[in-house]
């Protein structure tokens, strides 16, 4: 697919068995289970249970990493045993037993946890909303937002609708970017300004 990754994290199934893959995400969550070490790598597409052996020379390294990291690993899929099925997955049946891990990015100790559904105050989600986005909620949000508008556009333009941007005349902003200023034809001396930046009103 690319040099990252051969698939995504909701692609693999019992058809990959025994096959090599590469993948790359963040690491969702970590769990050791009596020296064997369990990761849910998780994109934007979905998780993958990765598996490393103590035996493996990326188990130390996997130790070590924190929740949100980014990484890259390479390994063998493998079905999971009857007891670790997850049937709430699409990739619930298998994992990856890996054999080769990369850190592309390494994370610091998170001021608020993405696993799980916390419930935080919303100043400390504002706060920090780049790491509350990535929550399953609200990611699930926006993807869904995205497809709405993708739909409406698409009917739109099957109905031979034209779409097209126009000029926003607003009030003059203390931002520190100069104004490109509009004359008033009705307020004599007076002007209108076109907005610098969107986020002007949604503050």
């Amino acid at each position: 697919m690319n040099e990252y990754r051969t698939h995504k994290c909701n692609e693999l199934g019992l058809d990959n068995i025994d096959n090599s893959v590469k993948l790359s995400g963040w690491v969702h969550r970590k769990r050791d289970h009596g020296g064997l070490l369990f990761i849910d790598l998780r994109d934007n597409f979905g998780l993958t249970q990765l598996v490393f052996d103590p035996d493996s020379e990326s188990f130390n390294d996997a130790e070590k990493i924190r929740n949100e990291s980014v990484i890259m690993v390479e390994g063998k899929v493998i079905r999971r045993t009857e007891d670790a099925i997850n049937k709430n997955l699409p990739t619930g049946e298998v994992e990856v037993y890996v054999k080769k891990l990369e850190i592309l990015s390494e994370a610091e100790d998170l001021p608020i946890p993405v696993f799980g559904e916390p419930d935080y105050p919303e100043d400390l989600r504002l706060k920090y909303r780049f790491l509350d986005l990535r929550r399953e909620t609200l990611h699930n949000n926006i993807i869904l937002r995205s497809e709405v508008i993708n739909f409406i556009r698409e009917v739109m333009k099957e109905n031979d609708f034209l779409e097209f941007q126009t000029p926003i005349l607003t009030a003059s902003s203390p931002e520190g970017a100069r104004d490109f200023l509009i004359p008033s034809r009705i307020h004599k001396g007076k002007f209108y300004a076109l907005p610098q930046a969107p986020q002007q009103f949604k503050q």
